[in-house]
């Protein structure tokens, strides 16, 4: 099993492929000095497996390294993703 996680800009998406068909995403806008994830989903085949908690990983990992923007968990999940990993709060306030 090959899984890649890839930022589609483009799509204004965080994607998890497995073996190369797309099996959770987290979407996301930009707005000023925030990223707004406002949705996350993962294949119902695949669910109960992690991979929308390594997609957010991943995209809270690249907004960090990428920008100084803040990131607003819009989304159920992302917003529960944020509650189970404290120590990553710093990513909900601009950084300058």
């Amino acid at each position: 099993m090959t899984t890649v996680l890839v930022h589609e800009p483009g799509a204004a998406r965080y994607a998890l492929y497995v073996d190369g068909e797309l099996a959770a995403l987290a979407d996301y806008a930009v707005q000023g000095d925030t990223v707004s994830f406002h949705h996350t989903f993962t294949d119902p085949a695949r669910r109960g497996q992690g991979l929308a908690g390594q997609v957010v990983e991943f995209a809270m990992a690249d907004v960090e390294a990428t920008s100084n923007r803040a990131v607003a968990p819009d989304c159920w999940f992302v917003a529960r993703w944020f509650a189970k990993h404290p120590e990553r709060a710093a990513l909900l306030t601009v950084r300058g």
